[in-house]
């Protein structure tokens, strides 16, 4: 007879910023926001605990942050996931609108790209012609 699985034993603040490389002054911050999926829970000595789920939406929001989107957006995006079934054309709502500013985003930055790398080839070409001589101006 096989035994059922046991829950995960609950994560210290330090070992979820371990796991998700996020500092405990930064998980502080999320949870002061509103923007953990669940209430931390609390030890008796008053120690926050975390489950994986907590890690895992930690993970989806630092994957958000670091896209670009602002900290109120995430916390919108939070509440309507709190919020459950019934939400989900406002959490589809958000989401496309954040798509489209990194979509604007990685443009500006191939753009950037493309003068970086035409620069490169002004500089390479300069000094195969010109090994010992002076730098062109810009």
């Amino acid at each position: 007879m096989q035994t059922p699985p046991t829950p995960a034993a609950p994560l210290t603040i330090g070992q979820v910023a371990g796991r998700t490389g996020l500092s405990v002054h930064a998980l502080r911050f999320y949870e002061r926001e509103g923007i953990l999926a669940a209430p931390v829970r609390r030890t008796s000595g008053g120690g926050r605990r975390y489950s994986e789920s907590d890690v895992e939406w930690l993970n989806l929001c630092i994957v958000l942050r670091a896209s670009g989107m602002p900290i109120p957006d995430i916390r919108r995006y939070t509440e309507l996931a709190r919020t459950g079934a019934g939400t989900e054309p406002d959490r589809l709502a958000l989401l496309r609108a954040h798509e489209a500013r990194v979509i604007d985003q990685l443009a500006e930055l191939q753009r950037s790209l493309d003068l970086v790398r035409y620069k490169v080839a002004v500089y390479e070409d300069y000094l195969e012609q010109h090994p010992q001589g002076a730098a062109p101006a810009c």
